[in-house]
């Protein structure tokens, strides 16, 4: 069980706002809590909650991604529009609804990497969606608002930091034109059917911009959540282009590694998992430790 003041938060959101609707959420099962919390509800709906309340567009956008990507064929989730074809935004966050999918077994890298390059095939869809202008921008903004969880010297090490990446990557050259990303390509947003067919989900992170974005999160994967080179291997034979022979995988990777702990300095106020693991990610940056093993969720008794 998921505990904690979010934790708490967050299903007194989703129980307001399923009074609002008519929507029975007793007996709900949060899934996660990251960057968003996502619950399944008993009749098969998933409710994914995020703190973000100016960016509800972006969440409009990532509703009508979803739509416009699943209408052409794509392997996506598709919104519950029966429900609510808006974001609702309700004491300061935001919650949309998602038909659920039953799943069996974990889907591949290989199989993130055919679906990415079909992904980065599609053309730029003809509506609003924001340019990923700034990977760090949710960073910086963390660093500036949640001061209560950061020293002095964790703060100032962190704004120069981040002003640093910033100027690197706006010095990054892609391999191609912009296209269409996901935004969060992690091997945990990609869902395998009972069919055995895998299609993606999260479209929180939804943007036109660098292809090697989307790239990135695998070989992050290698270097902090415990993915195999074997695993990094099959996904760049799969996409049909390997991230390591670009010359801005250096810079990339330690963007990314910045971009990962900006979910932890946001929830750690109310989070005990966070509050544990944002020590851990800071440690390894400050001391320029690239190969440190970070969790996603609290590691099993035994493991370091």
């Amino acid at each position: 069980m998921i505990a904690g003041a979010l934790a708490e938060e967050v299903f007194g959101v989703l129980h307001s706002v399923g009074g609002r609707l008519g929507v029975n959420t007793r007996g709900a099962q949060l899934l996660r809590l990251r960057s968003n919390a996502v619950f399944k509800l008993r009749t098969g709906v998933i409710v994914r909650i995020t703190a973000t309340p100016d960016l509800i567009p972006q969440f409009q956008a990532a509703l009508a991604v979803a739509r416009w990507l699943a209408r052409r064929g794509f392997p996506s989730v598709r919104p519950a529009d029966d429900i609510s074809d808006e974001p609702i935004e309700h004491d300061g966050r935001i919650v949309t609804f998602w038909q659920y999918v039953p799943v069996s077994g974990r889907p591949t890298t290989r199989e993130l990497g055919r679906i990415l390059r079909h992904l980065h095939r599609q053309p730029v869809p003809p509506f609003p969606v924001k340019r990923l202008a700034d990977p760090l921008a949710e960073v910086r903004g963390a660093v500036e608002s949640r001061s209560e969880v950061l020293t002095s010297d964790q703060r100032a090490w962190l704004r120069d930091r981040i002003d640093e990446l910033t100027e690197r990557w706006n010095d990054l050259e892609s391999c191609g034109p912009p296209v269409l990303l996901h935004g969060d390509a992690w091997i945990d947003n990609l869902l395998r059917r009972r069919d055995g067919h895998a299609l993606l989900c999260d479209w929180d992170g939804v943007a036109v911009g660098p292809r090697e974005w989307d790239l990135v999160h695998t070989y992050h994967g290698q270097r902090r959540f415990g993915l195999s080179e074997w695993e990094v291997d099959a996904f760049a034979r799969s996409y049909g282009f390997d991230l390591r022979e670009w010359p801005g995988y250096g810079t990339l990777m330690e963007i990314r590694d910045m971009y990962a702990i900006g979910i932890h300095i946001r929830n750690a106020a109310g989070d005990p998992f966070s509050r544990r693991e944002l020590p851990r990610r800071l440690d390894s940056l400050t001391s320029g430790d690239g190969q440190a093993r970070w969790y996603m969720a609290e590691p099993a008794v035994g493991v370091r």
